[in-house]
């Protein structure tokens, strides 16, 4: 039995908690907040649980296996980091950490203690991401040309960090997991209106060949698009994630050029084939992603979301704020 403290209870800590709650192999041994608020909210959603403001209390408990960290993205580090110390296991919210030299010194802590970090990538999980590289890896939509994603709508703004550490991370990571070929370089431009911080941008990522990705995050959009579109030499492929049912859309639509005898003579064939729509699971990502945490913690497993993983979307992300910086000059990877 994994006993898990969890440090933060605030937007995204009650999902963490109850879904814990609901599995077997773990049980939630205490929950802590420095809001009085938080900590009223979950005193009085969890009787039975001790409530602390102290994170070392959770931090140094013997009775304590494991932490989750769903705090700000500042206090990642030294949070994972003395957890890390205190031999206890370490599932973090995403984006890992503020920097890469910060990814890199937990990722070789935990490798020192022999201990698992995961990184809470949920999207991962979801049944429509899995689905998408289960056709990837069977070669249907063939050889990739471009990946474009919108995830738009209006807020949540942040205090602390700007649209592209708040929204852009669930993206990189999807890409990062669908895209086998490693990324080369990366460009974004975008603009902040209200508070000082980015809450508009367009993201570029280059890869190997001619394939290309496009990212757009907003905090600014009059409505919630969750879309992402997916070229490929066989098929084309659209994700809508608020879609209910039909998530996933396979189109047998494409391209084929072929040169004819004269100069000029370029030959544009257009396929438009089918269109269907596969199954998708409609399990509870992040209940899946929790379990699957325990199981890599039990049977000493390294999650593919893992702190080396979650080190590659923190490195897009430094290179995103780098570019922003210079008006969209290409930053190499």
């Amino acid at each position: 039995m994994i006993r898990i403290g969890v440090i933060g209870y605030g937007y995204w800590g009650p999902n963490i908690v109850r879904n814990l709650r609901g599995l077997d192999g773990c049980q939630v041994a205490a929950i802590c907040d420095l809001s009085p608020t938080a900590r009223k909210r979950a005193g009085q959603a969890y009787p039975d649980l001790p409530v602390t403001a102290t994170p070392s209390e959770l931090l140094t408990s013997a009775q304590i296996d494991a932490i989750a960290v769903v705090t700000p993205v500042y206090t990642h580090f030294e949070l994972a980091k003395a957890a890390l110390q205190h031999g206890k296991h370490v599932f973090i919210e995403k984006p890992l950490t503020s920097t890469t030299q910060q990814a890199e010194e937990l990722i070789e802590l935990a490798e020192r203690q022999n201990l698992t970090m995961m990184v809470d990538h949920t999207f991962l999980f979801t049944g429509a991401v899995r689905k998408i590289r289960e056709l990837l890896d069977d070669g249907v939509l063939g050889d990739l040309y471009y990946y474009d994603s919108a995830r738009v709508n209006l807020g949540l703004f942040q205090h602390d960090v700007s649209v592209v550490w708040d929204l852009a991370p669930h993206d990189l990571a999807i890409m990062d997991f669908l895209i086998q070929e490693k990324p080369e370089a990366v460009s974004a431009t975008g603009g902040a209106h209200l508070n000082g911080l980015i809450d508009v941008a367009f993201i570029t990522v280059y890869f190997p060949g001619n394939m290309i990705a496009h990212v757009n995050v907003n905090w600014l959009s009059p409505v919630k698009v969750r879309t992402t579109l997916i070229g490929g030499e066989k098929k084309m492929l659209v994700w809508n994630d608020l879609e209910a049912d039909e998530k996933i859309k396979v189109y047998d639509k494409g391209v084929q050029m072929t040169h004819g005898h004269g100069l000029y003579d370029l030959l544009v064939s257009y396929r438009s084939g089918d269109m269907w729509a596969p199954r998708v699971e409609q399990a509870e990502a992040l209940k899946v992603e929790l379990d699957y945490f325990v199981k890599c913690v039990t049977k000493g497993q390294t999650p593919f979301n893992d702190g080396v993983a979650g080190a590659r979307v923190v490195k897009l992300l430094e290179g995103v704020e780098e570019s922003l910086k210079t008006r969209g000059r290409p930053i190499q990877l």
